[in-house]
């Protein structure tokens, strides 16, 4: 059974119908019209031939430009990304010079596959995800080989892989400059047909409640016992660390990263966007290495695409019933839309797992389940915790803590209001 139906492939751009189109190896694809093109794929998913009409359609405008993309960003053909691990994957609109027009002039001169070519070979392999958001199925896990097989970051975000995923499927034997094969389809996931997980509620649609279970720290840290106390949270938690420039915020952070890695039942991830390269090397030695990293340097849109491929990578496991962590430092360099995007990902799933969102900013969004509001002046003189206590808060916290928590909270922010 086909994980992709017609109404889906009509609603997506010409620009990622020619990257299924590819992993899916139609001769002649870019000469496809639109509707056509979508006759070609839901066929060869079948596993049968391009219709006699679609080939026609192809022939019929042989020679003429394909149509236009519409300049947005779209994936690599597979034959350009599988020559390396490391070959980048996302391409930005046009561009002028001989970026993009080296790259069209190279696929054009790719010669079509032969319409005799033998049939695939199956093939099983566990997933292992690159930082770009592609990845490979290693056919002996863990180590690498030559003999692994390249997933697409299109197939892998259509059938929510994560790593440690066993997935099974048909692969094309590598083209002209390829390193690596390709995977052509994915038949199964985990022992499970694609087509079950890929019709499975979306997580936006999952039902979510208010965090209730706390996320505990267990740290002599003074600065971590004072957040654990005073500004609880818990699974599903949106929270922002605030302040101005060298209150301590991406410290604060680190220092929970550090508490929150040892705790076996949470996956922990980190996304560096819009700091210090010195500061993505000292994550780098800590106990969590930043997933994905941009510096102050890089574009508003690039900060947002490091942050949303960790994001998504913690959302695929968080509605499978894991707890996912995902720290970001920080929020101020990326596109707001984008800041906000991350942190409404937060949620504690009902009956099921939960995705944390802990995020360094100047100042809270307005979302948060909690804010922990660090205090410039105490931090600049040393004095630890330096916890802006009434402007730091969390709600609904008596489900966390209880009622005397909460009202202990109360009190202690009130008291801090009057000095």
């Amino acid at each position: 059974m086909s994980i992709l139906d017609r109404e889906a492939l009509q609603g997506s751009p010409l620009a990622d119908l020619h990257a299924i189109a590819s992993e899916l190896s139609i001769d002649g694809y870019r000469r496809l019209r639109r509707e056509a093109l979508i006759d070609a794929i839901l066929e060869r998913q079948d596993g049968s031939p391009p219709a006699p009409e679609a080939a026609a359609a192809a022939d019929d405008v042989a020679g003429a430009e394909d149509e236009p993309t519409e300049d947005e960003p779209g994936e690599d053909e597979p034959g350009e990304a599988a020559a390396t691990e490391a070959s980048p994957r996302r391409r930005r609109g046009r561009r002028g010079g001989s970026g993009r027009g080296a790259s069209s002039a190279a696929r054009e001169e790719e010669p079509d596959e032969p319409a005799g070519r033998e049939a695939a070979e199956d093939v099983e392999g566990v997933v292992e995800l690159l930082p770009n958001g592609s990845g490979f199925v290693r056919v002996a896990p863990p180590e690498p080989s030559d003999e692994d097989i390249y997933i697409s970051a299109a197939q892998v975000k259509r059938c929510e892989l994560v790593s440690g995923d066993r997935i099974a499927g048909p692969k094309r034997e590598p083209r002209r400059s390829e390193r690596f094969a390709s995977l052509i389809r994915i038949d199964t996931i985990n022992g499970r047909p694609a087509s079950e997980i890929a019709e499975g509620a979306r997580f936006d649609d999952l039902p979510a409640a208010f965090p209730s279970e706390r996320l505990k720290l267990g740290s002599e840290d003074p600065t971590l016992k004072a957040i654990e106390w005073l500004t609880p949270f818990g699974r599903g938690s949106r929270v922002s660390i605030v302040g101005p420039s060298r209150s301590g915020k991406s410290e604060a952070l680190r220092r929970l990263a550090t508490a929150l890695a040892s705790q076996d039942e949470l996956q922990v991830f980190v996304a560096l966007a819009g700091v210090r390269p010195e500061e993505i090397a000292e994550w780098a030695e800590g106990p969590l290495s930043p997933v994905a990293s941009a510096s102050f340097a890089a574009s508003a849109e690039a900060q947002d695409g490091v942050v949303e491929l960790v994001v998504d990578q913690a959302r695929r496991l968080a509605s499978r019933g894991s707890h996912a962590v995902v720290l970001v430092d920080g929020l101020d360099g990326m596109n707001e839309q984008a800041a906000r995007k991350a942190t409404a990902a937060a949620r504690n799933i009902l009956e099921g797992g939960s995705l944390t969102v802990m995020a360094t900013a100047s100042r809270p969004l307005g979302d948060e389940d909690t804010v922990i509001a660090l205090d410039l002046a105490l931090a600049a003189a040393g004095c630890l915790p330096a916890l802006y206590l009434s402007a730091s808060g969390t709600i609904r916290s008596e489900l966390l803590v209880g009622d005397a928590g909460a009202q202990a909270i109360a009190d202690a922010r009130a008291q801090a209001a009057g000095a």
